[in-house]
């Protein structure tokens, strides 16, 4: 049974249709899929994006002609296959991760998809290690999928490099539905998202947990 918002009256849609969507729209071939299924291989925590939200990133990258893109937060590089695939030939990804084993992971799955030439996975914590790929950028992409408590640093470096009418994506934007909560981690989001407005467009896009979406002014 699909569910109303009582508010508007606008009716969305079940579980069933949006599973019928998404394997319509967003089905998976081997890479992806070994990617996807890769955290419940490893032991890895099963926090990845979903399908769906997957292949939204892949056509933003594509919609606006990126060559340059940021990843904050790896995991197995479910998400890093699909913004690769976005990039033309000499196009390159940048991906950071923190967990060493995750890094492996990731890389070997990148590889298994043929993405290892542009997509390089760098280990260690992000905050220390983006000053390292500054002199590539303006880039054309940062997305954002890592410790929520930085948020708001993550933008902030996203605000000083991103080239103008590139795409700032902040995946979790909702907080699982704690944003306004008093907590660091509520705090922290809800100044990325307010930060974000001072320097891009944005909007939230209601995904199952939000993503926010800033065009760089």
């Amino acid at each position: 049974m699909a569910d109303t918002d009582s508010r508007t009256g606008t009716t969305y849609a079940n579980l069933d249709v949006l599973r019928w969507l998404e394997k319509t729209h967003a089905g998976h071939d081997a890479g992806l899929q070994r990617a996807f299924d890769a955290p419940t291989r490893h032991a890895m925590p099963a926090i990845q994006v979903g399908p769906a939200e997957g292949k939204l990133l892949e056509l933003f990258v594509r919609l606006v002609g990126a060559r340059k893109v940021v990843e904050i937060g790896t995991l197995a590089g479910y998400s890093a296959i699909h913004l690769a695939r976005a990039l033309p030939e000499l196009g390159a990804l940048w991906s950071f991760e923190l967990d060493p084993r995750h890094v492996q992971v990731a890389r070997d799955n990148l590889q298994a998809a043929g993405l290892d030439a542009r997509a390089r996975v760098l280990e260690g914590p992000a905050l220390d290690r983006l000053a390292e790929i500054e002199r590539e950028g303006p880039f054309d992409v940062v997305f954002v999928d890592a410790d929520k408590e930085r948020y708001d640093a993550y933008g902030r470096w996203a605000a000083r490099h991103t080239r103008p009418g590139g795409l700032l994506l902040g995946d979790n934007a909702f907080f699982f539905g704690k944003l306004l909560d008093d907590t660091p981690g509520a705090r922290a989001m809800r100044r990325f998202h307010e930060e974000a407005r001072e320097h891009y467009d944005t909007v939230c896009i209601p995904t199952p947990d939000g993503l926010l979406l800033g065009i760089r002014r």
